[in-house]
């Protein structure tokens, strides 16, 4: 192919969309080329980053190796708002596209103002893969533009079925898609709508209180805390809980996705309607969990938004990395400020813990193994703070197997994953057609609208703040818990069994 080309001399102004990357916000950025007379330069404003500044070298080499050339004269580049920070590569593209239209190279034959461009170039022309891009494609679409995007993105980018995608894998496949004497080729994507679990409860060998514990925790979005010695079971429990949850829907999995797309995390379209499950270790810092950075990014509680957060060893956590979990628990959303920008991230995810009873590990299981004093068991329990247990519903203690449990080979009792998940689904709906939304996010208003408790039932709940000390806050997630047994039990109201189930599950919280 051919293009006209063009030495400068002649002022002529092109205008290239695309959008920055502002967390989960992809705000539109009108990208301005202008090309005068006068000495030559190459200059980008609107405050870019390091990034930015140096996309005029990768922008100069890669037209002269694509057999452009570079005018002559002086080039502008505004990047508008300029009050908007500008980072990464994705302005390359449409940069390069804004040169070669302001000096006459090419000519496109379709509307300007209807696609968006991203992508970061090599100097040899080719492009790259661009993080982030998924929230811009989603916008995209909401304006109802078409997109321009590398062709290693457009896996993640055909998430979002409806808008016009042209991947591309060089700057003159572009060029040429521009001036209408081709249309890249789309690949094929295709996406499961069943999720494949590769967990399953059958695995699992007795632990029945454990399972019911996860049964509820799944059904209405509960926080749940595992206590036991080493080796019963607790990891392998919580590692199987995503697969009895109800899928994602299509909105939350593409916010999902969105999620990780920020955060440069391979997105894995064949398994997107699954509930996500993290596990960081313990020696994360708060950053990492809560995310941040000069440039912020998206951490551990946000990558496990509408799924399950596992914390493993809890007490070995720094006690001001699980402080920082408490604000996100209660909004569902985590705000990190930072000079230049505040960003928000959406945090609703499930906690679920694991912990030893001492350093140890076998404090209280009948044997002589522990040999900690009581001020160690003590000091090591203390390492949880009252606030953070206030805001976990269900706190269950695993025993270790029985060896003649762990050595049976008969397994026809145990419920398959499916079976759990069916019940769970059953009692998931039942909250969205009654309120809208799961038990665990009810606000204390609507739970005294939900719950009307008879005289006997009330009595029981006095008793038992009284005893246990519980707090306002751990009575309502009291009623909370009991809501969702009876959702399972299909019950219209809450009986005295439900709120002794819910209760005896938060009595080591006191």
């Amino acid at each position: 192919m051919e293009f006209r080309r063009s030495g400068g001399g002649v002022s002529q102004l092109a205008k290239v969309l695309t959008r920055a990357s502002t967390g989960l916000d992809a705000p539109i950025v009108t990208i301005e080329v202008h090309i005068s007379g006068g000495l030559p330069g190459f200059s980008i404003v609107g405050l870019p980053e390091g990034a930015v500044k140096e996309s005029k070298d990768r922008v100069r080499s890669a037209l002269m190796n694509s057999n452009f050339k570079m005018p002559k004269g002086r080039i502008t580049v505004s990047l508008a708002p300029a009050n908007l920070p500008k980072h990464g590569g994705r302005y390359d593209l449409p940069i390069a596209l804004g040169v070669l239209i302001a000096s006459g190279q090419i000519k496109p034959s379709i509307d300007m103002s209807k696609f968006e461009s991203y992508g970061e170039l090599g100097l040899d022309g080719l492009l790259h893969t661009t993080e982030g891009l998924l929230p811009a494609i989603i916008e995209a679409n909401k304006a109802k533009h078409g997109v321009i995007v590398p062709f290693d993105n457009y896996a993640q980018c055909a998430l979002v079925e409806q808008v016009q995608i042209v991947p591309a894998k060089h700057l003159l496949q572009v060029c040429e898609f521009l001036t209408g004497l081709v249309t890249p080729q789309s690949p094929v994507v295709q996406v499961k709508i069943k999720p494949k679990y590769e967990n399953d409860f059958s695995q699992v060998k007795g632990q029945y209180h454990a399972k019911r514990a996860l049964e509820i925790a799944a059904s209405g979005g509960h926080n749940l805390l595992f206590r036991g010695v080493p080796g019963s079971g607790k990891t392998m429990l919580a590692e199987r809980l995503p697969s009895i949850m109800p899928p994602l829907s299509t909105e939350k999995a593409l916010e999902h996705a969105a999620i990780c797309s920020v955060a440069n995390k391979v997105i894995n379209s064949s398994q997107i309607y699954v509930r996500p499950f993290r596990s960081p270790h313990h020696s994360s810092s708060a950053v990492a969990l809560v995310g941040g950075g000069s440039n912020p990014k998206p951490g551990e509680i946000s990558l496990a938004h509408e799924g399950v957060l596992f914390l493993d060893e809890l007490p070995e956590f720094q006690r001001q990395v699980l402080e920082a979990l408490r604000q996100p628990l209660e909004s569902g959303e985590v705000h990190v400020s930072r000079a230049q920008q505040q960003v928000t991230f959406p945090a609703n995810f499930q906690l679920v813990a694991a912990m030893n009873p001492c350093p140890c590990g076998y404090f209280g299981d009948g044997t002589s193994k522990c040999h900690c004093t009581e001020d160690q068991v003590n000091k090591y329990q203390m390492k949880i703070s009252g606030p953070l247990l206030d805001r976990i519903d269900m706190v269950l203690d695993v025993p270790p197997l029985p060896k003649e449990m762990l050595l049976s080979q008969q397994n026809n009792d145990i419920e398959n994953s499916e079976t759990i998940r069916a019940r769970v689904l059953d009692c998931y709906n039942r909250q969205l057609q009654r309120q809208g939304k799961l038990n665990d996010q009810l606000n204390t208003t609507e739970v005294d609208n939900l719950i009307v408790l008879n005289t006997d039932n009330k009595q029981l709940l006095e008793s038992v703040i009284d005893k246990l000390h519980l707090s306002a806050r751990a009575y309502h997630r009291i009623l909370k818990v009991a809501r969702t047994i009876a959702d399972l039990d299909h019950s219209q109201a809450v009986e005295q069994q439900h709120l002794i189930e819910a209760i005896g599950y938060r009595r080591h919280n006191g």
